[in-house]
């Protein structure tokens, strides 16, 4: 027989043991719902957990949204249910309201449990003023059921705010029958719903920030939209091109790209970087982003060579050694020249040596007066502007202009990533690269680039050629981008390999059905494009 020290040895033994597995159990729920990433069936799981603590048959979780408690999952051994969650049951029930005419809703156990922020323990809810007891009623008739106890408990997070209710029915004794849910089971319970309502506030953190720093991306693409609608509209259009094309590769199961596969954290990340990809624009000043002509600085410098025309011709008129016919072949002669830098200083067409020539042919042959200082036509600096052989940009605006990718690299990587993160300046900053290694502004090939940082080069470059909204050029069709970006491939200036995808899944049709205006859609022959044959 033991002594009453032996029992008490062995009692305290069994406790330890018991308090040991107790605590693996929540150790083992907790690291589970540390891991789940979706909302719906984290909230199911939690309910699962706390059914299977307290044994209870039945069990309802809700999220709080604002002033109401929404359905989320609902389970009953005993009657074969499972609605909402992951059962692909639409759930049955209404919203709860907290508030009824500005009052607290006391016609809801977990409306009180909600609004009083406190666990309600009800042993029968036949017995119960706080249940209506004609709906329980109504619905144990209809089921063939017997409500018996009830644990409701809410969820607060770490200001004792309400993110959920949790509401166990029938907890089970050891031969399956109902019963009260005992003292120590209301513990567990409510050590549960204090664990499963931290993980739920961290998560919702996480998802506000990321929602914040989303939101601000978007932002700074916005303030650049502000400085410049041109660029601003490619700030919102690649990331959109960029998303395209990641998904079409990533739904590719053959080919060099079938191993590429995208998490939902993946994609987040690439999205961010996506609209970062021209931060570095906001330092960009506005006369060099905007150059809509050669001449454009404030305002079209045109208007000042016009004008000295003007001088040049009255000077032409004036000028007493030339006879009518001498004076008519000279003004004529202005007028073409004045034509001709009009139409050069578009910068839509290739200026040729022969053509820059003629440009500094007309600064020579044209001297006026002004204020009794004799100058040309175009001052020195107007020369080299229209003498810029492609665009708008003379050699140091284009300088100021690709400093921007620079400007981004520095920008991102000055800010501290989480590591989820932690390669958006490597997307972002990486979209001037070549495959070959001749691009700006670290000279990287392919086999340094990420997959990601190669798919926003092709995003970026495509919708560069098919932009609408750019001042300074005319938007391109669809089969001239893509030859364009053919012969881009083949010099190894683009991955071949993601020019190849985003002409097989057609991405470049399903960003043009988004953006591009119907005139640039035209038909695409395949055989006009290099190496495509």
């Amino acid at each position: 027989m033991a002594t009453i020290e032996q029992s008490t040895d062995q009692s305290n033994g069994q406790s330890t043991e018991q308090n040991i597995g107790q605590l693996e159990h929540f150790v083992t729920i907790g690291l589970a719902l540390a891991r789940q990433t979706d909302q719906t069936q984290l909230l199911e799981q939690i309910l699962q957990s706390a059914q299977q603590i307290s044994k209870a048959e039945g069990g309802t979780i809700y999220r709080c949204n604002g002033q109401q408690l929404e359905f989320a999952t609902l389970i009953n051994h005993r009657l074969g249910l499972h609605q909402g969650g992951t059962s692909g049951e639409s759930p049955q029930q209404a919203p709860i309201p907290l508030l009824i005419d500005g009052k607290p809703n006391d016609s809801a156990v977990v409306a009180i449990a909600a609004n009083q922020q406190q666990p309600i323990v009800i042993d029968d809810v036949y017995q119960s003023a706080l249940v209506n007891q004609q709906k329980a009623r109504d619905f144990d008739q209809q089921m063939g059921y017997r409500t018996q106890s009830m644990l409701t408990v809410p969820l607060l997070d770490h200001q004792a705010d309400v993110t959920g209710v949790l509401q166990l029915i029938n907890c089970l004794n050891d031969v399956g029958q109902p019963q009260p849910f005992p003292a120590e089971v209301q513990r567990q319970v409510l050590a549960l719903a204090s664990l499963a309502a931290m993980v739920i506030t961290n998560k919702q953190l996480v998802r506000d920030l990321e929602n914040l720093f989303e939101a601000l991306s978007r932002l700074l693409a916005q303030a650049i939209d502000e400085k410049s609608p041109y660029t601003g509209g490619h700030c919102r259009r690649v990331p959109a091109l960029t998303m395209m094309l990641a998904e079409a590769c990533s739904a590719t199961d053959e080919g060099p790209m079938a191993g590429f596969v995208m998490t939902p954290a993946d994609v987040h990340e690439l999205s961010v970087a996506g609209w970062l990809h021209d931060c570095g624009k906001i330092a960009t000043p506005e006369y060099v982003m905007d150059k809509a002509t050669k001449l454009h600085g404030l305002h079209d410098n045109i208007a000042l060579v016009a004008a000295r025309f003007e001088i040049a011709s009255r000077d032409i008129e004036l000028n007493s050694q030339l006879d009518a016919t001498s004076k008519a072949q000279q003004l004529e002669q202005l007028r073409l020249d004045l034509s001709f830098l009009r139409s050069s200083n578009i910068g839509g067409e290739f200026m040729s040596w022969e053509l820059q020539k003629r440009v500094r042919e007309i600064a020579e042959r044209y001297q006026i007066s002004i204020g009794g200082v004799t100058q040309s036509v175009l001052t020195a600096d107007e020369v080299t502007n229209m003498c810029v052989e492609r665009g708008t940009l003379n050699n140091e605006e284009r300088r100021i202009i690709n400093r921007h990718i620079e400007v981004t690299i520095d920008m991102l990587e000055s800010l501290p990533f989480p590591k989820h993160l932690r390669n958006v300046p490597e997307y972002a900053g990486g979209h001037h690269e070549k495959m070959d290694g001749t691009g700006y502004p670290r000279g990287l090939k392919k086999e340094q680039m990420s997959v990601q940082a190669r798919i926003m080069a092709i995003a970026d470059i495509f919708e560069a050629l098919t932009a609408n909204d750019r001042p300074y050029k005319k938007a391109k069709t669809l089969s001239e981008s893509l030859r364009i970006l053919g012969f881009m491939a083949q010099d190894q200036h683009i991955d071949v390999d993601l020019f190849r995808v985003f002409i097989d899944k057609k991405v470049y049709l399903q960003f043009a059905e988004e953006f591009l205006g119907p005139e640039q859609i035209d038909d695409v022959d395949f055989n006009t494009i290099p190496g495509w044959q």
